[in-house]
């Protein structure tokens, strides 16, 4: 069945997984709930630990010089990051929205080929304080670093703070 995206209305959640996350399944509604995301050039996600990587293609996100267009480069970094505080968020059951506050970006050299984009936090402390404010408080905020690597090549640094919103 083919969903229809509208402005102004909320895409389904995907139920909370009952074992380990299917990332899979996670990346086929991701493409669904988020239009462009099909656009992307994503060839594979990962968990390890705390961290979330991406592996792209290049080709979606060219610019009129052959090298990574930094405005979708800059879109793939938001989104990873607020990937990554929903899988968390999915991994203890927990169902809520996530925001992105903030986001700077830094580019170090082109991207000239395909790549691949790392999320981790920002402090290593971070989920645990996190898993806290929302014990606490109901609602949070975790700081994300992304990372884009081109073989073994830094090309871009990028950092988010990443809000998790009471429940409705």
């Amino acid at each position: 069945m083919v969903v229809t995206r509208k402005a102004g209305v909320s895409h389904p959640r995907l139920p909370l997984p009952e074992g380990p996350d299917d990332l899979v399944a996670f990346q086929q509604w991701l493409a669904e709930a988020i239009p462009m995301v099909g656009s992307l050039g994503i060839t594979h996600m990962a968990r390890e630990g705390d961290s979330l990587t991406w592996r792209l293609a290049l080709a979606p996100s060219l610019n009129d010089k052959g090298t990574g267009f930094g405005g979708a480069l800059t879109a793939q970094t938001t989104l990873l990051g607020w990937c990554w505080a929903t899988l968390w968020l999915r991994e203890r059951g927990l169902a809520r929205d996530v925001v992105v506050a903030e986001s700077s970006q830094r580019f170090h050299a082109p991207v000239k080929g395909d790549y691949r984009l790392i999320c981790t936090p920002q402090d290593p402390q971070g989920p645990d304080a996190l898993a806290v404010k929302l014990r606490e408080r109901g609602k949070g905020r975790i700081a994300l670093d992304q990372t884009l690597y081109c073989g073994d090549t830094l090309c871009l640094s990028a950092a988010g703070s990443y809000a998790v919103l009471p429940e409705a």
